[in-house]
């Protein structure tokens, strides 16, 4: 079904909001991307991932108690960080990535750009650390290899540069917080524990600036883009037809 209420409109005076994820999406296959920001209609949804929305706001109330004494968690700690969760007016809204987010208003499309952040730390030289926490099982070391993790790169530097828009000071490295479910017991007994280890990335965000504009493009086109090779979706949708 068409959403026509939050689809782009050529030519309007009113900023039209564009989220982190959409940004990917235009990336990951324009098509889907001009449907759905353009024409309302929306690629297959998933159900929400409840088991990981628990740990992430668990998470977030742990660092929390450190972000209102500013005192290290001991998971920095741990791995030697001189950082401390940051304490912004803004946070809350900065974390709601349904109606807020960190936004930009970027001038040149009149694109208000958001994102929700996880937590951002603040290290000794007053730069913001963008931090995103993961949940997930796996018996594998915990790394940022594989082909899908490349979308989490991109999410921590469009956070990146959001914030940089915004006039602070952010440091390159970012921090992902993966929260992995053990299975290496002999039972469920109802519990389920996880260790939570810290994977840093060094992220480049002047690509961002170039997508931005190359989606306000596509946005502002009469037809819709070709089918994307790679997209499963258009993929689906090819082969039903034929």
């Amino acid at each position: 079904m068409a959403y026509k209420k939050y689809t782009y409109t050529p030519g309007s005076q009113q900023a039209f909001r564009i989220s982190r994820s959409k940004i990917d999406l235009f990336l990951n296959c324009p098509r889907c991307f001009y449907l759905d920001r353009r024409l309302g209609i929306s690629r297959p949804s998933f159900p929400a991932f409840s088991l990981n929305n628990a740990v992430d706001i668990l998470l977030k109330k742990e660092f929390d108690i450190h972000r209102a004494r500013q005192t290290a968690h001991p998971l920095m700690e741990a791995y030697g960080l001189k950082a401390v969760p940051f304490a912004h007016t803004k946070m809350d809204d900065w974390r709601d990535a349904l109606r807020k987010g960190v936004e930009y208003l970027h001038p040149a499309t009149n694109l208000m750009i958001t994102g929700g952040v996880d937590d951002i730390w603040q290290n000794e030289q007053k730069e913001l650390i963008v931090v995103d926490y993961k949940a997930t099982s796996t018996v594998k070391e915990i790394s940022l290899d594989d082909e899908y993790k490349s979308g989490y790169k991109r999410q921590m530097e469009v956070y990146q540069w959001l914030l940089r828009q915004n006039g602070f000071k952010v440091s390159d490295t970012g921090y992902f917080v993966f929260a992995n479910g053990q299975i290496d017991r002999k039972a469920f007994d109802g519990r389920l524990e996880f260790s939570v280890q810290i994977v840093p990335y060094i992220g480049d965000d002047q690509w961002v600036e170039k997508a931005v504009l190359g989606l306000h493009q596509c946005l502002n086109l009469v037809k819709a883009p070709s089918p994307g090779e790679d997209c499963e979706y258009c993929r689906y949708v090819r082969a039903a037809q034929e």
